[in-house]
């Protein structure tokens, strides 16, 4: 009896020490989606600069397969708005503000969608959500305030 008590003692403390590391590897999982593994986008932004949709969408949507990551998500998002697919880049840019909320790119870029569509309250929405991401004023709220009011908003 005493054998097995003391198995039982050295195993007991064999699964105390590894405890923690059994509960630290969901930090690590691979979907993780705070990952700074953030795949290189030069290309698909050069591509989107040239206007070459087609281009940009094809190598963003073999990104997108590997890689459930905001900027992604977000640059699918504005290639089929500019491609007029309106539907499925409000898809893209809600999956991004899901991995992302505080993604001021996806939030002037869905409230653009926003002012296309013309759905113009809630493209206020994404003012008012930049404008508490950057209360001290950035780029994507000045950017987005210059589309409603050419637009004829506020």
């Amino acid at each position: 009896m005493t054998k097995y008590a003391i198995l039982g003692y050295i195993w007991l403390c064999a699964i105390s020490a590894g405890f923690p590391a059994v509960t630290a590897l969901p930090a690590f999982a691979v979907d993780n989606m705070q990952s700074t593994d953030a795949p290189d986008l030069t290309s698909v932004r050069a591509k989107i600069d040239a206007k070459d949709y087609a281009g940009a969408l094809a190598e963003l949507r073999g990104l997108a397969e590997d890689n459930q990551q905001a900027d992604v998500y977000n640059l699918m998002g504005y290639t089929l708005r500019k491609t007029g697919d309106y539907r499925t880049s409000l898809t893209y840019y809600t999956k991004a503000l899901e991995l992302q909320p505080d993604h001021r790119a996806a939030r002037e870029y869905l409230g653009e969608l926003y002012v296309e569509t013309g759905e113009m309250a809630k493209a206020e929405e994404q003012v008012s959500s930049l404008k508490q991401l950057c209360p001290s004023g950035c780029e994507e709220l000045e950017d987005l305030q210059e589309v409603i009011a050419a637009k004829g908003g506020n």
